[in-house]
């Protein structure tokens, strides 16, 4: 018999979300907390920039037992997503197991021995300790912002001008008749920079470091979701432990992969016009696909085009009176700097003893199905991973985090396999795909599919592929389909 435990939640995000509502199910006794006054994570009203909106089509943005509102566009707005978690939360009665604005300050093994971990809360001027037997991390990647600072900075602010980071940028009157500099070209960079163009500013330069691939959300008239989302294409990258045969397989078919990626990338070229804006990557578009490979903001070239958005290869050297002052030596215009360069990848609330358990001097993680690690027991992740498929990766992981927990995985790892798996992908990420680095090695893209099978047969569910072969390898993920394939694992409640 599986005995009922109490676990923490940490965050009340897409994630935090999934992890309440699965430990939840199985009997647990959850309590879930989320630092904000609301739920959402980075979809809380007042952590978005205007205009944000989904990268992934909103059938791929969902949880397996409730879809968008049919009336959502295809890739839905910010509070849209907001309504939909909440909708979410309340048709489950997730409300009931969260404590909101209350922050996790530390977290250390029990003092008296037990298993588990006691938390350090606060919430408001009241802090205090709380035992838990297990502990479920869900606040992401985009919990800690990264904070940058350059030489000027603080004069620059003085007389006036205005520096703040990406996640700050919520009134987009701010940039009405202003030079703005936005720092880094990710989806946020270039959502924002669109943002003020089409709010009056005087000036937008946009500062990035190279040059990378950006997909539209329609290649050639085609949703992406129908091209890249198809386990046919995630087949020509080369994921882990190929075996001898796979190894084979990819020698054979390496021209017609080379031909289909040079395609890929000459009608993305076409396409947006990346050799007139000196846009063009220098890397292949097979070895560069990761997490990090960003949707192309609407209105992005349009405005390249039309000459309100500059873009600059370089970095912010300094502030100065007249403005910014580049790297490549140019000093442009500059009222207010918005900085897009992203968070801070880690759990700051982890003692440092186990933080260095937990991750590699280069900077890698050591996690087993991204979510766990021997050296950390009583503790997991779910939707710390980084995916094109966020929600359905949070809600699969969370199924099989709570598995693991009660040891009722069809495919319950010990210690030695874990690290056998983590030790080996280590080795992939290092040698074999450099790309998969990214994130701390903690991105499933462009590899959603292999993960999903992982986690599905570790569960020991009957099906995790649908049963038209065409469908299967030629179509995206289906939420609905994974909510069966969720069904066929054993099930059992703790008492």
């Amino acid at each position: 018999m599986v005995k009922r435990k109490k676990v923490a939640v940490i965050g009340g995000g897409v994630s935090g979300l999934a992890a309440a509502k699965a430990f939840d199910a199985k009997g647990h006794r959850v309590c879930g907390f989320e630092r904000s006054h609301d739920f959402g994570g980075v979809w809380e009203l007042s952590r978005s920039y205007p205009d944000v909106q989904t990268q992934s089509p909103k059938d791929l943005y969902r949880y397996t037992d409730m879809a968008m509102p049919a009336e959502y566009p295809e890739w839905p707005k910010g509070p849209q997503v907001h309504a939909y978690l909440h909708a979410y939360a309340d048709k489950f009665r997730l409300g009931r197991l969260f404590r909101l604005n209350t922050e996790v300050m530390s977290m250390d093994r029990r003092a008296d021995g037990a298993p588990g971990w006691t938390l350090r809360l606060r919430a408001g001027s009241h802090e205090w300790d709380e035992d838990f037997d297990f502990v479920a991390i869900c606040t992401g990647q985009f919990s800690e912002k990264n904070v940058l600072t350059h030489p000027g900075q603080e004069a620059f602010v003085a007389q006036g001008g205005r520096v703040m980071h990406s996640s700050e940028y919520t009134d987009p009157s701010i940039a009405e008749g202003k030079d703005v500099v936005v720092l880094g070209a990710s989806k946020s960079g270039t959502d924002i920079a669109v943002n003020a163009a089409r709010n009056g500013a005087r000036s937008v330069t946009l500062v990035y470091r190279e040059n990378v691939w950006r997909i539209p959300y329609f290649v050639g008239g085609i949703n992406f979701k129908r091209l890249l989302y198809m386990r046919a294409q995630e087949m020509q990258f080369n994921g882990w432990g190929r075996g001898a045969a796979a190894r084979a397989l990819a020698a054979v078919t390496r021209p017609l992969v080379w031909a289909n990626f040079r395609g890929l990338e000459t009608l993305i070229k076409l396409q947006l016009g990346l050799k007139k804006h000196n846009m063009v990557p220098k890397t292949p578009i097979e070895k560069e696909a990761s997490c990090s490979l960003p949707i192309v903001t609407p209105g992005f070239f349009e405005h390249l085009n039309a000459g309100k958005i500059r873009p600059v290869i370089g970095t912010i050297e300094s502030y100065e009176k007249d403005g910014v002052r580049l790297t490549t030596g140019e000093t442009v215009p500059c009222d207010i700097a918005v900085l897009a360069v992203g968070w801070k990848l880690g759990v700051p609330y982890l003692p440092e003893a186990y933080r260095r358990k937990l991750i590699e001097a280069d900077g890698q993680y050591r996690i087993y199905r991204l979510s766990v690690n021997p050296d950390l027991p009583d503790m997991g992740f779910v939707g710390f991973n980084s995916s094109f498929c966020t929600t359905l990766s949070a809600e699969l992981i969370a199924n099989w985090l709570v598995r693991y927990m009660d040891g009722q995985l069809a495919n319950q790892p010990d210690r030695a396999e874990m690290e056998r798996d983590i030790e080996a992908n280590l080795a992939w990420r290092r040698k074999e795909r450099p790309a998969a680095r990214v994130y701390g090695g903690l991105c499933s893209a462009p590899f959603h599919f292999r993960h999903f099978d992982e986690l599905m047969r570790d569960m020991g569910a009957r099906q995790w592929k649908r049963s038209n072969p065409v469908a299967e390898m030629f179509g995206y993920p289906d939420a609905d389909a994974y909510g069966r394939f969720l069904s066929t694992a054993p099930n059992y409640r703790a008492a």
